[in-house]
C-alpha cells in the first residue's frame, strides 16, 4: 500500500475541517431528543383546526376553502339550498348575545364567522350550543373524504360549519402558536367524541365490552348498513337537512362486535353513574347500561411503569369530584347546573384501567389532582416537582367544550398553565404539546388520512411549546393523537403499543405515510 495516500496533512486537515462546518457541524453540537426531559401533554376540547385556526399565517387554513371543497350536499347528495337552521338556536337563554334558531335562517352554504360583528357576533366569550360528536356519524360527515356531509348528519344544523375571525389579539394560545409550532396537518386519533379519543391518548385502543349482547349495555348495540359505518335511518327521519336533524334506528355506544365507541362511564368513582344502592361506595353501578366492565389493555402508563419513568395524570377538579362522589354530592360538581367546575368522568381514561383501580399503589401515585382551575399541578410545576410525563385535563369550564363553556376561558387559562410553565424551574428541558381530543362537531377542509376502522378523524389543532421547539413555524408533517404517544415511546425508549403498529400499516396500505411523532417540530438531532 502506499502509505502517502492515508497520510494526513496540516492542510488536509484544514479543508476536512472547512468541509465539516459547511456540511453542518452544528448538527453535532445540536442537542438530541435526550435533552427533553420532561413531557406535558395538555388536552382542550372539541375544536376543528378551520373553527380556530383557519386565519393563521401560513397554515393550511380558510384561505384554501373554496365553493368545490366547502359546499355541503343533502342526506341524498344534492347541494343544499341553503345551510339548514341551527337548531334551537346558536346560543342558549342566558348567553349575551341570543340567537335564536329564527336568526339562523336562510345562511348561505359556505363556512361563515360566528362573531362576524354584522352577523351573529358572538364572540369567544359565549358558550354556543353543542353539537354531534360521534363515532359513526363522525364518519357519516367526512363522506369518504369530501367533508360535505357535515350538515346533513348534524343535530345542530349550519353551525358546523361556524368558525373564528381570530388573531393573537383575540386568542392567548394564537401569540403562543406564532413563538413557537402550529402543527396544521393534525388529526384526532379515532372518529367521533370525547370518550373515545381520551381513550387513543393513552393506549391508541378502543375499549371492549365482552358479551355486551347479554349484559344491562345489550339496548345499546348500534345499528348500522351492511357498510358497517353508516347508521341505518328511521323511517320517520326528515328526507331533508333542512327540514330536521335526522333521526337514527339506533345510534347507540358499542359497535356490532361490541366496542364501545361513544361515551360510556368508568367502572370505578368518580364516575357518571352512582354506585349500586348498598354496594361499594368506590364502583359504579354495574347494572346501569352505561357502566364499562374495567379495562385490561396496555396502555402508556403501563409502559411507562415497566421503564420506570416516572409520569400521572392531572386531572382538573379531580380531588373535588372523589370527594363528591363519596358524599353522594356528584350533582354539584359535575355541572348538573352548568355551573364550574363541570367535571366530566369520561374526560379520565385512566380510570377505566383495572390495573389503576381503587385502592392500588398504581392510581394513589399516577392519578393525581390536578386541583380547582388547575392550581394543585400549577403548584408541581412551581415547584419544579412534575414527573417525566404529565397529563393535564383542564376542567369542564375550561377546556372550550361547546354546550357548557366557551373558547375564551378555557384557552386563556391554558396560556396562564403555558406561562407557569415557562418560568419553571424544568422548562429548560421540557416539551409541552397542547391539542384538542376532537372536532367537537365542526367542519374543518381538510380530509384526513384514510386507515383503520378507528380513525383518524377530523383535523384538528395542535401547538408544540417548548425551547427545542421551532420558532414561528408551521409543521405540516401529518400527526394524529397517537403521535403524542410516538414522541414519549421514543424518548423514552419504549415498545410501540399494538394499536400504533396497526394503524401505520392501515395508513401504508392506504396509500399514505405513518403519523409523525412530532420530531419534525424540534431543533434537535434527528
Amino acid at each position: 500500500m502506499n502509505k502517502t495516500l492515508i497520510r494526513a496533512t496540516p492542510v488536509a486537515i484544514a479543508i476536512a475541517a472547512l468541509s465539516l462546518y459547511a456540511c453542518g457541524s452544528d448538527e453535532v453540537t445540536r442537542p438530541d431528543i435526550t435533552s427533553i426531559q420532561n413531557v406535558v401533554v395538555i388536552y382542550a376540547e372539541n375544536r376543528s383546526f378551520d373553527n380556530l385556526y383557519g386565519n393563521f399565517p401560513g397554515a393550511n387554513g380558510l384561505q384554501n376553502v373554496s365553493a368545490a371543497n366547502s359546499t355541503q350536499v343533502d342526506r341524498n347528495g344534492a347541494p343544499l339550498a341553503t345551510l339548514p337552521h341551527v337548531w334551537n338556536g346558536l346560543t342558549q337563554t342566558g348567553v349575551t348575545p341570543v340567537v335564536t334558531e329564527a336568526m339562523t335562517a336562510n345562511l348561505p352554504n359556505s363556512p361563515f364567522a360566528i362573531d362576524d360583528p354584522k352577523g351573529f357576533n358572538t364572540p369567544i366569550s359565549a358558550t354556543t350550543r353543542d353539537l354531534y360528536h360521534r363515532f359513526y356519524e363522525n364518519q357519516m360527515q367526512i363522506n369518504g373524504g369530501k367533508n360535505d356531509k357535515f350538515a346533513a348528519w348534524a343535530d345542530s344544523g349550519g353551525l358546523v360549519m361556524g368558525h373564528y375571525s381570530l388573531n393573537a389579539n383575540t386568542l392567548p394560545l394564537w401569540k403562543i402558536a406564532q413563538q413557537y409550532t402550529l402543527a396544521d396537518n393534525f388529526f384526532m386519533g379515532a372518529f367521533g367524541g370525547s370518550f373515545l379519543n381520551h381513550q387513543w391518548l393513552i393506549c391508541s385502543c378502543t375499549p371492549v365490552y365482552p358479551n355486551a349482547d347479554k349484559s344491562p349495555a345489550a339496548g345499546s348495540v348500534s345499528a348500522l348498513e351492511s357498510d358497517g359505518v353508516t347508521l341505518k335511518v328511521a323511517n320517520n327521519s326528515p328526507a331533508s337537512a333542512l327540514d330536521g336533524p335526522p333521526k337514527y334506528v339506533l345510534s347507540g355506544n358499542l359497535t356490532p362486535d361490541f366496542y364501545a365507541v361513544n361515551t360510556m362511564q368508568p367502572a370505578y368513582q368518580p364516575s357518571g353513574n352512582k354506585a349500586a344502592a348498598g354496594g361499594d361506595p368506590k364502583l359504579a353501578d354495574p347494572s346501569a347500561a352505561t357502566t364499562l366492565p374495567a379495562q385490561t389493555q396496555r396502555h402508556i402508563g403501563d409502559l411507562l411503569n415497566d421503564a420506570k419513568v416516572s409520569w400521572a395524570w392531572y386531572g382538573g377538579a379531580w380531588g373535588a369530584a372523589v370527594s363528591a362522589a363519596q358524599n353522594g354530592t356528584t350533582n354539584v360538581i359535575y355541572g348538573a347546573n352548568l355551573s364550574a367546575p363541570n367535571f366530566q368522568p369520561h374526560h379520565q381514561p385512566f380510570n377505566y384501567f383495572a390495573d389503576l383501580a381503587p385502592g392500588t399503589a398504581n392510581r394513589a401515585q399516577h392519578l393525581l389532582d390536578g386541583g380547582m382551575a388547575g392550581a394543585e399541578f400549577i403548584k408541581a410545576i412551581d415547584a419544579g416537582t412534575l414527573p417525566q410525563v404529565s397529563f393535564y385535563k383542564p376542567q369542564g369550564n375550561l377546556n372550550e367544550h361547546p354546550g357548557y363553556t366557551d373558547v375564551g376561558s378555557g384557552d386563556q387559562h391554558i396560556a396562564d398553565v403555558i406561562a407557569h410553565l415557562q418560568k419553571s424551574p424544568q422548562w429548560n428541558h421540557m416539551l409541552v404539546v397542547v391539542t384538542y381530543d376532537e372536532n367537537g362537531g365542526f367542519w374543518d377542509h381538510v380530509a384526513p388520512p384514510k386507515a383503520d376502522r378507528w380513525g383518524p378523524g377530523s383535523r384538528i389543532p395542535a401547538l408544540i411549546v417548548s425551547p427545542y421547539a421551532k420558532r414561528g413555524y408551521v409543521d405540516h408533517t401529518q400527526y394524529d393523537t397517537t403521535s403524542i404517544l410516538r414522541f414519549i415511546t421514543r424518548r423514552y425508549s419504549l415498545p410501540t403499543l399494538p394499536g400504533i403498529a396497526a394503524r401505520d400499516a392501515a395508513l401504508v396500505s392506504n396509500g399514505s405515510k405513518p403519523m409523525g411523532d412530532l420530531t419534525a417540530a424540534l431543533d434537535i438531532r434527528q
